[in-house]
């Protein structure tokens, strides 16, 4: 739900600040005065195209703010998705530039404008001669059909039979799309198999040849430092290990006179016994080693075979014995190839006829509902002042059709504005004004159904209506403000009196400059204001007394 927005040198606003609640919300004023240009700011703060007139003159840049209420469930995993979380509140905001360029910001984090246009389809929805009409877009005419036919479990089915019959088909293109060159793949696969088997060692082995190579690379190095090493340790005359021994027997001789002497003692003997054992390691290892050119060439050169195949597989040497593994696995489905095909094929069969069920199943879903619907919908029409008007949910399942994740229906949602006259697409049939109350109907139609988003806008939704008609509208209005919030520009006092919250917008002039500002109203300024849409220029007592009943008749 839309709290608050903010509006900074936009168009003809110097700045706006302005909160909602729950409930229904009427935006009234006089013809001129702007009251259009709130719901222009909230469509540019939710990804509508930018212009550089918008900017209001002689400033540099507009601002739209708008704060929501903590998102839905589905809205904070987009959010989460996408790395945009906020605390407990959703904030978007659009800066325009005088030059025509414009940022765009979700939770303080600059995003593009699709990604506007993406959250703004969640949050709000905008019925009138806007861009965000989301009733002319073909998902949002199934969405819609699917929530009224609470067709969730269907819908789910229908989804996990497509992904189930995609898998399918991947593997089965990958196995028929080696038919051409079956035979040229087989050799290769067990040529390179080949190769890595006779080349390749196991992780172990690789790094013992690792360990071989160092020590006959580094072999005449190493017999130099063990053989440096023994001779003081342990070869001459005053190596660590007869100084060891000498101290260790004087010591011992001595033990009897101070017992910190014959510690001193055990403790030499314990590091003379690991001086042996250390000398004795260090003998052994230099006994062992060898210089062995003819071995480190070899060695050299099996190194850089490993090195070419590393390179000719594009991986590192560590990771051939994993590359062997790999095409291993290649070689025995592309062997097995045939026999996998012909299981695949039946399970396909099979996958095929569960989706057609299960799509067919949600289809006779879709029919039902969109019967139901159409007959709710003429009644509102009718009771909206289109009487020879009707809607017409076009649901026709296509067997033939590419499977999808929603199913194999086309559905279009058709309109006739007068009695006689050919159904067609919404777009093309139903003007600005009737697309706007078509809108109202569906949506009063759907309220206890489909959940739609949060916040629902009516631009001008009475254009072309007067008398009780208009106060038909404004109670459906009203009844949609019970679920969701909403939020319309109305001229008619019949509708404004509905409303549980009423916001005057007037222009004034100050300084050489027009501006247009919003005000809240309260009871005695609501009277005012509805005695002024009844009677014109003078407003008198009887005015003010039919806009009272008005407002009692309304609940306000």
């Amino acid at each position: 739900m839309l709290r608050e927005i903010h509006i900074r040198d936009f168009a003809i606003v110097e700045r706006l600040d302005l909160e909602f609640g729950e409930g229904m919300h009427v935006l009234t004023g006089e013809t001129g005065a702007g009251k259009s240009i709130l719901l222009d700011a909230l469509g540019l703060c939710l990804g509508d195209r930018a212009k550089a007139e918008i900017v209001r003159p002689g400033t540099d840049r507009a601002e739209v703010s708008a704060v929501f209420d903590p998102p839905s469930t589905r809205i904070a995993r987009w959010l989460a998705e996408r790395e945009l979380e906020g605390e407990d509140e959703v904030i978007v905001r659009r800066v325009i530039q005088s030059n025509g360029r414009s940022r765009g910001f979700i939770n303080g984090t600059p995003v593009a404008l699709q990604m506007l246009r993406e959250l703004g389809e969640q949050l709000v929805d905008i019925h009138g001669q806007h861009a965000h009409q989301s009733l002319l877009r073909p998902a949002t005419q199934r969405e819609l059909l699917d929530a009224y036919a609470e067709a969730t479990e269907a819908r789910r089915e229908v989804a996990e039979r497509f992904r189930e019959l995609r898998d399918l088909d991947r593997e089965l293109t990958d196995l028929e799309g080696q038919d051409n060159d079956y035979e040229d793949r087989l050799a290769l696969l067990r040529h390179q198999v080949d190769e890595l088997e006779a080349a390749a060692p196991s992780p172990d082995g690789l790094t013992e040849l690792e360990n071989e190579h160092q020590r006959l690379a580094h072999a005449e190095s190493l017999i130099t430092l063990a053989q440096t090493q023994l001779q003081a340790l342990s070869d001459d005359d005053h190596a660590a290990q007869a100084l060891l021994g000498r101290a260790v027997r004087e010591l011992e001789e001595r033990r009897d006179l101070a017992p910190a002497l014959g510690e001193a003692a055990d403790l030499f003997q314990n590091a003379l016994a690991h001086l042996e054992e250390g000398c004795q390691t260090l003998r052994a290892f230099a006994d062992g080693l060898e210089i062995d050119p003819q071995r480190l060439a070899a060695l050299d050169q099996r190194i850089s075979d490993l090195r070419d195949l590393a390179r000719k597989h594009r991986v590192e040497v560590e990771q051939l014995p994993e590359t062997l593994e790999a095409l291993q696995a290649q070689l025995e489905r592309l062997e097995n190839a045939g026999q996998r095909l012909e299981i695949l094929r039946q399970e396909r069969r099979a996958a095929v006829e569960r989706y057609q069920e299960a799509a067919r199943q949600l289809s006779r879903q879709r029919q039902e509902a969109g019967d139901r619907l159409a007959t709710e919908v003429n009644q509102l029409l009718s009771e909206l002042g289109m009487a020879g008007a009707a809607l017409i949910p076009v649901i026709e399942f296509e067997a033939e059709a590419t499977p999808s994740g929603h199913g194999l229906d086309r559905i279009e949602l058709q309109v006739r504005t007068n009695a006689g006259q050919a159904a067609g697409p919404l777009a093309k049939v139903a003007s600005g004004g009737e697309l706007s109350r078509l809108g109202l109907a569906i949506q009063v139609a759907t309220v206890n159904r489909a959940s739609g988003v949060p916040t629902l806008v009516f631009d001008e939704a009475d254009t072309g209506i007067g008398g009780a008609v208009a106060e038909v509208v404004g109670r459906m209005l009203r009844t949609l403000g019970q679920r969701y919030q909403v939020l319309c520009v109305t001229h008619l006092p019949q509708v404004a009196a509905q409303g549980g919250h009423h916001f005057l917008v007037r222009k004034s002039e100050a300084e050489g400059s027009t501006r247009t500002e919003v005000d809240p109203l309260s009871t005695t300024q609501r009277i005012e204001e509805i005695a002024r849409m009844l009677g014109g220029l003078e407003i008198t007592d009887h005015e003010r007394a039919a806009a009272e009943r008005m407002l009692e008749r309304g609940g306000s």
